[in-house]
């Protein structure tokens, strides 16, 4: 039976979320809403810290933000702020759960202006397809891209918060608008 080769990042601590969530999310073409708003909230999440650490409390932050519902989270109020402080299955770094609620509020009226965020998002790629790179390394990966810069431009001056160019690539890639599989990873071919 042939091993199967993946990126090189996703055998990190030999953890079987991680293989997972490489073998079947990460770089997949995301359009469902909630997903979207998901890993926008995970992704900013993760900044300073590894994308290991964010997965591992993916579970437990999708029980405390009502399953992502982002009409839910746009009303949070201080108690609801106070109650995901206190929550030790997440990451509680006050500026990043106001941002939560920020960004959710944000993303409803990305939803209203475009019809959807997916068609916001999508538009930043050409003609709204996955860029497939050909990447031999995950050395030669960068960590943001013109197009990384132009989201996390345009998505400051919607007021978004946590959405640097570097973690606007990350999203990029979490949610498949770039392929940066490495040509030798099984899953390139596939997506």
């Amino acid at each position: 039976m042939a091993v199967l080769k993946r990126c090189d990042w996703s055998y990190s601590g030999n953890d079987p979320l991680y293989i997972k969530y490489h073998d079947e999310e990460w770089g997949v073409p995301l359009h469902q809403e909630r997903k979207l708003f998901e890993f926008l909230v995970l992704e900013g999440a993760q900044a300073g810290l590894s994308w290991l650490t964010v997965l591992k409390k993916r579970e437990n932050y999708k029980q405390a933000l009502d399953g992502f519902n982002i009409k839910k989270i746009a009303g949070y109020d201080e108690e609801k702020i106070r109650e995901l402080m206190g929550n030790p299955g997440i990451i509680r770094n006050r500026l990043k759960l106001d941002s939560v609620i920020l960004n959710a509020k944000c993303f409803l009226r990305i939803q209203e202006e475009f019809g959807s965020f997916d068609n916001y998002i999508w538009d930043f790629v050409p003609d709204r397809n996955p860029i497939k790179n050909r990447w031999e390394s995950v050395s030669k990966i960068p960590s943001r891209t013109n197009e990384s810069d132009a989201i996390s431009n345009d998505l400051h001056k919607r007021g978004l918060k946590f959405t640097g160019s570097t973690i606007c690539y990350a999203y990029m890639q979490a949610i498949g608008m770039v392929n940066d599989h490495i040509t030798r990873c099984f899953r390139y071919s596939q997506l």
